[in-house]
């Protein structure tokens, strides 16, 4: 990482319908403009607004049945990124997760270990700093990063933290637990969006993922992505907005695209995401979303569809709290005072920042209770008769104590201080928050934010004096009246468990277990639970080799091939560009290995690692050549092929999915016998059936569809033959590398697990396992 320059974070594009074009400010912050030549078309291809149905909570309709079925107890992992107020809602999710019998971890940065753990949840410590990323966003507010950051290396670190934590958060889903030793592999995973590795680890495990977030991240007309600043002419409002989420999508891709795809390839055995793919593969793939926050402050947008919800805010149970003796003292000794806190923000100069405060207060005739924070806000200052210096105190029990409060503007501390019914003044940093302030803001429970660097005395004071107000009192009364109606927590379990695809996670022998099995018995393929397996092993039903990891839910990230030309255009252009990568590598290789190697040991033995090095990139080089040749070129000609019919209306026969060498020869055969058939048959059969439907025109139709399917129809065939075989012998030899093998191990410790436990299972219910299997093997 440290040889690989900051990526080029700008866009700047010109097309027959949309021009955009960026600027990057000194300190960070990314200014987008889009203008439009034709606005009416352009507006026809976003999607359009749909009336919001009024539901509990803002979810999406959905069947009644699939509500009622039983949802197994599962292996959760939530994978989260970020600060203390980042991590701290999930706990009070886990625990409700919990209550419901899931098992749940919290993987996350290690320095939250007990905090997690005193809370009753597994935990899992993914790397990565986050006092390092807090510090970097409070210089780098905006998207990009600063000159000053790409000039002092702070890309670098980053993007080496990022790939420790993509790396951290695959373990997280298939190491055993570090404190008892019990495995683990997750059945589903919930992230926030910073993690990143979410949709990649469930694509390599085939579970189903699930996106938890505070602030905005889905493509809505309803309003900008909260991290641009945009204008925008000749267009829609609604337009523009909903375009600046792409941009985001975009410009996050083009800094950690290389990062996460190379740690797909080297970790998770999987094929690099596209360019096309992988700046939207969360909403490409409709992963489903829930949002942590009040429909009463921002309601579901009508354009988001049926995986999205709008679920309220993730409140924990108040903690037990008795106040320290000088806490109590400070607090009966005048009028409630107005909080100031700013949590786990690393501050760039506190001293300033105290200094305005303590002066604003004085000037407003205000008692001040400061939380020193991570940055010790207040330095070596000592508590007097109208400032109280505080360290770490539940929030909960704090805010019911003061008059209002003032902070950064986090998610969590927001929802506090508001179902508190405390008025708020936000000073954003960074991320959600000045989206926050100025919810707050608009709800006319405080004053408009105001940046850290746009906190002065005189506009702090007029910010104090909305802030303790009559208007400003009843608002944020009103919006705690109607928070207090949500459960924000339950109503998020409720929605994880609505998107689950039940049926194919239940066991066939025990509907209330997890399976995590299959096994194919008289042409059927039987789903088995850990128990259910141990249970068949033991009684000598089934053998281990006879087992196949289920794998619920398939992420597809192939890019579809629409015709031959495009097809295989991509194709060629792929093989290219990893070609010339490749080729790169040749010189740029063995010079890293001889300039690492000879600062650790002597100059022979740094030619040597060169020379392997040389050796190395031939061997990438070939390999690029050889899988181009056989397996990208010709199925995306074949893929090509096959879906022109797409193009006018006709339909396209599914032959399946290519996992395995077996699979790849049977795909390949029935697609040939397909190909051909359907290609000669349709000159006649095709001109016949459009002359029933719209006689003499149908007729034309006919003949020209059946005189397309002629050419391409048997192409499909030849080119299937080469490249799905293929395909199935590359995905067989992959599946031979360390994820599967990891992914094995640790599903297999959990059958081991359950296995030393079947003394305490019911006799009835072993009984009951085996009469069902016999039937099922036809061995009743």
């Amino acid at each position: 990482m440290d040889d690989i320059p900051p990526p080029p974070y700008e866009l700047i594009s010109t097309g027959p319908l949309l021009t955009t074009s960026t600027s990057l400010t000194s300190d960070g912050t990314l200014n987008v403009a889009l203008s439009s030549s034709d606005p009416a078309k352009l507006g026809s291809l976003i999607p359009e607004a749909r009336p919001t149905t009024k539901l509990h909570h803002q979810f999406s309709t959905q069947q009644s049945e699939h509500r009622t079925r039983p949802v197994p107890n599962l292996n959760v992992v939530i994978q989260v990124v970020g600060s203390r107020g980042d991590v701290q809602p999930f706990i009070a999710y886990g625990i409700a997760l919990q209550r419901h019998g899931h098992r749940v971890r919290l993987a996350t940065h290690g320095c939250f270990d007990k905090f997690v753990r005193d809370s009753g949840l597994e935990f899992y410590d993914i790397g990565g700093d986050p006092t390092d990323l807090m510090a970097y966003m409070v210089k780098n507010p905006g998207l990009m990063p600063s000159m000053e950051a790409m000039r002092g290396g702070d890309i670098g670190r980053k993007r080496k933290m990022m790939a420790e934590m993509l790396h951290g958060c695959w373990k997280s889903c298939v190491e055993p637990d570090a404190g008892t030793g019990r495995p683990f592999v997750a059945d589903a995973i919930i992230a926030n969006p910073p993690s990143f590795a979410h949709v990649h680890c469930a694509q390599a495990l085939g579970v189903p993922a699930h996106v938890m977030f505070t602030m905005p991240w889905s493509a809505t007309r309803a309003f900008p992505h909260p991290l641009v600043k945009m204008t925008a002419s000749d267009m829609e409002p609604g337009v523009a907005n909903w375009l600046t989420y792409g941009l985001v999508e975009l410009m996050t891709w083009q800094g950690l695209g290389d990062v996460i795809n190379s740690w797909r390839k080297k970790t998770l055995d999987l094929d690099p995401v596209s360019n096309t793919v992988g700046p939207s593969i969360v909403s490409y793939l409709q992963i489903p979303h829930t949002y942590c926050w009040s429909p009463a402050l921002v309601a579901k947008p009508g354009d988001w569809g049926a995986e999205i919800d709008v679920c309220g805010f993730f409140m924990r149970d108040e903690p037990e709290y008795s106040p320290p003796a000088d806490l109590a003292r400070f607090l009966s000794a005048g009028p409630p005072p107005l909080y100031v806190g700013f949590g786990s923000i690393v501050l760039e100069d506190p001293e300033r920042l105290h200094s305005v405060i303590l002066e604003a207060a004085r000037a407003c005739g205000l008692r001040l209770l400061i939380s020193r924070g991570w940055s010790k806000l207040g330095g070596d200052s000592i508590s007097n008769a109208d400032v109280f210096y505080l360290e770490d105190c539940p929030h909960e029990w704090l805010f019911k104590q003061v008059v209002a409060v003032m902070h950064h503007g986090g998610a969590g501390t927001t929802a506090c201080g508001l179902i508190n019914a405390r008025p708020t003044l936000i000073v954003p940093f960074f991320g959600d928050q000045p989206f926050w302030g100025n919810v707050v803001a608009s709800a006319g429970a405080g004053p408009a934010p105001i940046p850290q660097k746009e906190l002065k005395v005189s506009v702090l004071v007029q910010g104090f004096n909305y802030l303790t107000s009559a208007p400003a009192a009843e608002a944020a009364r009103a919006i705690a009246q109607k928070m207090r109606s949500e459960t924000g927590v339950q109503a998020a379990v409720e929605s994880f468990h609505r998107h689950l695809p039940r049926d194919a996670m239940s066991c066939d022998v025990t509907r209330s277990q997890v399976a995590r099995w299959t096994v194919s018995k008289n042409k059927r393929v039987v789903k088995l639970s850990d128990q259910a397996v141990a249970v068949l092993i033991a009684r000598k039903l089934i053998k281990l080799n006879e087992l196949e990891p289920l794998r619920v839910k398939e992420l597809d990230t192939d890019v579809r091939r629409w015709d031959p030309v495009s097809g295989g255009a991509a194709s060629t252009l792929g093989v290219v560009t990893d070609f010339t990568a490749s080729l790169g590598g040749l010189f740029i290789d063995p010079y890293k290995a001889y300039k690492h190697a000879s600062t650790i040991g002597s100059s022979a033995s740094a030619a040597g690692k060169a020379t392997v090095a040389v050796g190395g990139s031939f061997a990438k080089m070939t390999g690029v050549l050889v899988k181009g040749t056989l397996v990208d070129t010709p199925l995306a000609l074949a893929e090509g092929m096959k879906n022109v019919p797409r193009l006018y209306g006709e339909e396209v026969k599914d032959h399946g999915k290519v996992t395995d060498w077996k699979s790849g020869g049977t795909v390949a055969a029935k697609t040939f016998g397909d190909g051909m058939y359907h290609g000669v048959t349709g000159v006649v059969m095709q001109p016949w059936q459009g002359a029933k439907k719209e006689g003499f025109v149908g007729f034309l139709k006919g003949a020209g569809k059946g005189t397309m399917g002629l050419l391409t129809k048997p192409g499909t065939a030849l080119f299937g033959l080469v490249g799905y075989p293929a395909l199935g012998i590359q995905k067989s030899l992959m599946a031979k590398k360390g994820r599967t093998q990891a992914v094995l191990r640790s599903k297999g410790a959990q059958v081991d697990a359950m296995a030393s436990q079947l003394s305490s299972v019911d006799d009835s219910e072993i009984e009951e396992i085996m009469k069902w299997f016999r039937h099922q093997s036809g061995r009743a």
